[in-house]
């Protein structure tokens, strides 16, 4: 039930909770920003290039979104007088973090020492295609903004909320599970600690927050086991802190722009990522108003198009999004806060340069079972806020998912140094069935977001008996299918055009990827064919279920 009483003349916004949800916020971030000074390092970038360039942009877009949706939470609980609000996360987008590093400013870099160029040249090259890489992204959210009210209200739940449990389940909660076993010994006591407290409501002593009583508990077996030396823990290297860096400020003299013709090759990698980010926004609006807190989506993927271009424009090379775990936020008790103490922490820990001792002395599997509550909270939410009769549209919306997280590991195992030095890569896989069902599940993993929420939508129009919305939504699916957006056959869901082939463009078709393609529209088409021919032979009195069956 929502809480509602006078908002002024007291800090309503504040609560324990936010305790809870800042360290998962927080922290989440901080990991981002590391993976990607890492991720780069493994190219050959030098990391303090990457402090000093890229990360101060990047942390300033974080520290933009969640002040402007702190303001906005304000905003909101004031208008309908509430104490119970809970603001917006938002946070560095995690499949774009790997896809502009693995496929855009990694290769690029690559591409520069490979002309000739020297480090500290092909670095800064890289760093300007990063910049229009994020740029283009923000211009494409601030388009895509004014219809994303239109598209919830077309949208059924199932496929909304869907398509955000599938990301919960695997991004959120699966790939973290895999480091806290790495670190099974404080790692699953933290995990028990926080499921306890946050989905068991069991309360630790002196009310303490769970994650911060596991932060504690779990963080001090971790340091203890590191001083006994027991099963290979070892306390983490001295790191060097990077303060107050100015570099990252060259990028306001607009030199970047000179890199447009360099960057062109780049932006079918990064188009994709833009509009897996305005979709997700849509999802974590309705999740929000799922629980009672109702934004406009318009907003919120304003504010998102916002802080990506000033992201970009400061030298950021990630783009931001808000996070789908607002229900979790909120069951923790979070309102306003946490957002609030996000914002400055990264910020400074962004353009300060502490962030790295932070990363370095927090002990990753004492803090990632947040994210697994955060994915179990999120599935769990999907499910209470969908009709019952639309609770295979939400599985379905999931499998799609599964194919990303089957094809995950191949593809690291075949990205390993060792492998890429050799030369071997999955075409060299012996076995004909075995390569043509990595290609399948390629397919299938790319776009698995909207193809999850397309899936989810067809099937709960044919379960509300909508036959003709469902012919529409699998035509859509088809055309989708022939530019790659869902479906596409090339690494890093690479969006092409269809016959464009054998040409030297960023946009070009291979011509043994032309057929693959085509039997996805050909499917989907004649699948849309049918559904439509199909509700026009259906009896007159065929019932709908209509919005109040189960």
């Amino acid at each position: 039930m929502m809480e509602r009483t006078e908002t002024s003349g007291r800090i309503w916004w504040a609560a324990p909770g936010d305790i809870n949800a800042f360290f998962g916020l927080m922290l989440d971030n901080v990991a981002g920003l590391l993976l990607m000074v890492a991720l780069l390092a493994g190219f050959g970038l030098p990391a303090s290039f990457t402090v000093s360039h890229m990360v101060p942009g990047t942390a300033i877009g974080v520290f933009v979104g969640d002040l402007a949706f702190f303001f906005i939470a304000l905003s909101l609980a004031r208008r309908e007088q509430r104490v119970d609000v809970t603001a917006m996360p938002l946070g560095l987008d995690t499949p774009s973090t790997f896809g502009m590093i693995l496929l855009v400013l990694g290769p690029a870099f690559t591409a520069a020492r490979a002309a000739g160029m020297e480090v500290e040249a092909a670095a800064t090259h890289t760093w300007y295609i990063g910049i229009w890489c994020i740029v283009f992204c923000a211009i494409i959210k601030l388009a895509c903004a004014p219809f994303s009210h239109w598209v919830q209200s077309v949208v059924p739940r199932a496929g909304l909320l869907g398509s955000l449990a599938a990301i919960a389940l695997v991004l959120i909660s699966f790939f973290p599970l895999t480091h806290i076993l790495g670190s099974p010994i404080p790692g699953i006591l933290a995990m028990v600690i926080v499921l306890g407290t946050l989905i068991g409501k069991v309360p630790l002593p002196g009310r303490t927050p769970g994650t911060l009583g596991a932060l504690i508990v779990a963080g001090a077996v971790y340091y203890l086991m590191c001083a006994l030396g027991w099963f290979g823990y070892e306390f983490p290297e001295a790191v060097g802190v990077h303060w107050f860096s100015t570099q990252w400020m060259e990028s306001w003299r607009g030199g970047w722009i000179d890199a447009l013709p360099a960057a062109i090759a780049y932006l079918p990698f990064v188009l994709p990522f833009a509009l897996v980010t305005v979709v997700g926004g849509i999802d974590c609006t309705e999740s929000a108003a799922s629980v009672g807190d109702v934004y406009d989506a318009r907003v919120v993927i304003g504010v998102e198009a916002i802080a990506t271009l000033i992201a970009g424009l400061s030298g950021g090379v990630i783009q931001t999004t808000p996070y789908i775990g607002h229900p979790a936020y909120k069951a923790m008790g979070g309102r306003a806060a946490y957002t609030l103490a996000t914002a400055l922490l990264v910020g400074t820990a962004g353009t300060f340069g502490y962030f790295a001792w932070l990363n370095a002395w927090i002990p990753a599997p004492v803090v990632y079972p947040i994210l697994v509550f955060i994915g179990l909270e999120i599935t769990s939410q999907t499910f209470q806020a969908t009709p019952r009769r639309h609770y295979a549209a939400v599985a379905i919306a999931c499998l799609p998912a599964l194919a990303y997280l089957a094809i995950s590991l191949p593809d690291r195992i075949f990205g390993d140094a060792t492998m890429f030095a050799a030369g071997i890569s999955i075409a060299d896989l012996a076995s004909e069935s075995l390569r043509d069902d990595m290609q399948t599940l390629r397919m299938l993993s790319n776009g698995f977001i909207i193809t999850g929420l397309l899936w989810a939508w067809m099937l709960a129009a044919m379960v509300d008996r909508q036959l003709r919305v469902a012919a529409c939504v699998l035509f859509l699916c088809a055309g989708l299918s022939f530019v790659g957006v869902m479906h596409s056959p090339l690494q890093g869901n690479r969006l092409f055009i269809p016959f464009l082939l054998g040409q030297d463009s960023p946009l070009a078709l291979p011509a043994d990827s032309l057929p693959a393609v085509l039997q996805y529209v050909l499917g989907y088409s004649l699948a849309g064919l049918f559904v439509g021919a199909w509700s026009w032979v259906l009896p007159a009195d065929f019932r709908s279920p209509g919005e109040g069956a189960p």
